[in-house]
């Protein structure tokens, strides 16, 4: 492995507490003061790390062999730095361990892989406010708002095992601040990972957000993954999803704002999409099953992406066999506003698995601006069998930022969505359209610090099944650290 002196400055500049002043005068005549690497090379040379060529050159454009980078750990490390400084000469001492060895410098296994851990993550506060028509007394009467307002605190921690394995988890707080609820930190996500030339290996209770961009997944899975590839990758899936990710339902939004009691006294889902008057037996109104048994999964997904701008799509297939796609549940007949008793998965009730199949496509015009379009279905399913969108995107922070979002960073997009539950089984649910409807979105997104994202979106729309209209308004301010 070869590097540039003057990028290999960057990571040398752990030294850089070492001393607390710069030299006087700057010995290499190819450094002008105006150089952005200027008072990292002239405090290098000031302490003994760096020592040029004999004409006082400093040549920070050419290539340097591993042995001379790490001759610039050893001296470094004869400097003792200590806090982050330290730190950051261990994980240099551990990547040039064999040359340090050979200069006479011994790195133990413990220094080897020392500081290891890196900690991130965010703190993030949403609010979310929905509309839509109210049918509580089994016609249309003004209309039915909800708001929600929370804040999330999120570690994702990731610690080197080697090279090429990595563990990662997620471990979240949660607070709603709308009925003054809070949970205790919960371990989300916990996996290992292998990262190898065009091959990735996953295994464990990872992250599954597919290729379709949230119409169909946005949750965990326990199992492993497999994907090869690099510009034009494949993903093989296999594992199980938690009880209660997969149901047969429709106007899925029911679940939107948790489970209420019912005017009888019978649990029901609390939200305006399920207020459609009064319910008998043991039915649920909100027409979905409450999942009692974890779900089997398996799926395959293929993804060509270019690099900056280009055509680019995929294509995938999932398979899922759960139980709870089967039963009996209320619906609406939006042409008397009777209420029935019937299925809302299969015809005969009996069917208990999911075949999805989905295609993307889609043109980037440059590194910010593209146009875009995902459809899936459900060819199991006899109702909300179908999901899609389509929408145009500019800018570099579409859906949120990460720790690595700089100040100024924007972007804004609209389109178009329209989310069968039976498809989207575990979409995106609570940002703009929600499983069940269908209508125009909208969002955007700016940075006015590092890694500090102000983000909201729109939906106007209706349900799929039954009569009402929609509307959701989404805000959301992301701390990452």
């Amino acid at each position: 492995m070869k590097k540039s002196v003057v990028s290999a400055l960057t990571t040398a500049l752990v030294v850089g507490a070492a001393s607390t002043t710069f030299a006087a005068a700057n010995p290499f005549s190819d450094v002008p003061a105006g150089h952005w690497a200027y008072d990292a090379v002239t405090q290098l040379a000031a302490d003994g790390i760096v020592e040029g060529y004999g004409d006082g050159t400093y040549l920070g454009n050419r290539n340097i062999t591993r042995y001379e980078m790490a001759q610039m750990v050893a001296k470094a490390m004869a400097k003792n730095p200590s806090g982050a400084d330290k730190a950051a000469l261990d994980r240099l001492a551990a990547e040039f361990s064999e040359e340090l060895n050979n200069l006479g410098v011994r790195v133990s296994n413990l220094e080897k892989y020392a500081d290891k851990v890196i900690w991130q993550g965010k703190i993030e506060y949403t609010y979310k406010s929905h509309r839509t028509d109210d049918y509580s007394k089994g016609y249309k009467d003004g209309t039915k708002k909800i708001n929600q307002d929370d804040w999330i605190f999120r570690f994702e921690p990731i610690m080197e095992v080697n090279k090429h394995w990595t563990l990662r988890a997620r471990i979240d707080a949660h607070a709603d601040l709308s009925r003054n609820d809070s949970s205790d930190f919960n371990l989300v996500r916990g996996w290992a990972q292998g990262d190898y030339d065009n091959f990735q290996v996953k295994v464990g209770k990872q992250p599954l957000y597919t290729n379709e961009d949230g119409i169909i997944w946005d949750t965990e899975y326990s199992g492993a993954e497999v994907t090869v590839g690099n510009k034009l990758k494949a993903t093989i899936y296999a594992g199980r999803l938690s009880s209660g990710t997969v149901v047969g339902s429709v106007r899925h939004a029911g679940a939107w704002d948790g489970r209420q009691s019912g005017s009888n006294g019978e649990k029901r889902f609390f939200s305006a999409a399920s207020t459609f008057g009064s319910t008998t037996g043991n039915a649920t109104d909100g027409y979905q099953i409450g999942g009692s048994d974890p779900s089997s999964f398996q799926a395959i997904n293929v993804q060509y992406t270019p690099s900056e701008h280009g055509l680019f799509g995929g294509a995938a297939f999932y398979h899922i066999k759960d139980d709870d796609f089967k039963g009996n549940h209320y619906y609406v007949d939006s042409s008397d506003n009777r209420h029935y008793v019937g299925n809302v998965y299969s015809k005969d009730g009996k069917e208990d698995t999911a075949n999805i199949w989905s295609v993307n496509a889609g043109y980037k015009f440059s590194k910010k601006a593209q146009l875009w379009g995902a459809y899936a279905q459900n060819v199991k399913a006899d109702y909300e069998d179908k999901s899609w969108q389509a929408l145009f995107k500019y800018g570099t922070l579409y859906g949120g930022g990460n720790q690595n979002t700089k100040k100024g960073e924007w972007a804004v997009w609209a389109g178009y969505k329209k989310l069968g539950s039976n498809t989207s089984l575990c979409a995106i649910n609570w940002d703009d359209a929600f499983a069940g409807t269908k209508g125009v979105v909208a969002g955007a997104a700016y940075a006015p610090m590092d890694r500090i994202v102000f983000l909201c979106k729109y939906f106007k729309g209706d349900y799929i099944t039954g009569p009402g209209d929609a509307e959701r308004l989404f805000g959301r301010v992301e701390f990452f650290y």
